[in-house]
């Protein structure tokens, strides 16, 4: 089986076109032998390495990779 941290990339850059920003349960849908608390774990590893990162509308978190999507320009990240 592919490492689930390849999976979740691999996944967000499929999409890319469509959506930039998932959220946890979108994410956590690709692992369906997995229990949540693991799949979080996953998904905050690859928050902590950079490899992905929370936005947050103050309302919600999101999960994508850093610099991806029309609010990036708009916060002035790069």
């Amino acid at each position: 089986m592919a490492d689930p941290k390849d999976v979740v990339v691999e996944f967000i850059k499929s999409k890319s076109k469509q959506k930039s920003k998932f959220y946890f349960n979108d994410l956590a849908a690709l692992f369906p032998d997995m229990k949540m608390r693991e799949a979080k774990k996953v998904i905050n590893q690859l928050v902590a390495d950079g490899v992905l990162e929370y936005w947050s509308s103050g309302s919600t978190t999101m999960y994508g990779l850093p610099g991806a999507g029309k609010q990036a320009g708009a916060e002035g990240e790069e």
